[in-house]
């Protein structure tokens, strides 16, 4: 239903491929997060699998156990790693309802208190 043909030439697929740089924060086996590139808070990563997943429905459905683990604790370790008293977690689903890049990844947003 919200699984479509998956574009190894879009943008997070060559930063997995070594192609494009990142500003990397911290990798795992299954996941890596790196600082967006257009942030819209004061501390804003993406987390996004290795495997080929378009979508969170797609990875939901289609990643093995060892993947969704693999991946929600490296979204919990970004998660620290902001230093605030909360976050905000965002996923869109199609490019209808503004995923722009047809890779799954979350976006995790926090005003980052000073040090």
């Amino acid at each position: 239903m919200f699984e479509a043909s998956y574009d190894d030439n879009n943008v997070f697929a060559k930063i997995l491929r070594g192609q494009l740089p990142c500003d990397k924060l911290a990798e795992n086996d299954h996941a890596i997060a790196f600082k967006d590139l257009h942030p819209k808070a004061r501390f804003h990563a993406l987390v996004i699998p290795r495997g080929e997943y378009v979508n969170i429905h797609h990875f939901i459905r289609k990643a093995t156990a060892d993947e969704q683990v693999g991946f929600w604790n490296l979204v919990a370790d970004i998660a620290e790693l902001a230093r605030s008293d909360g976050f905000n977690t965002l996923t869109n689903t199609g490019a209808s309802h503004g995923q722009q890049v047809p890779h799954f990844h979350i976006h995790i947003m926090a005003q980052v208190k000073d040090s």
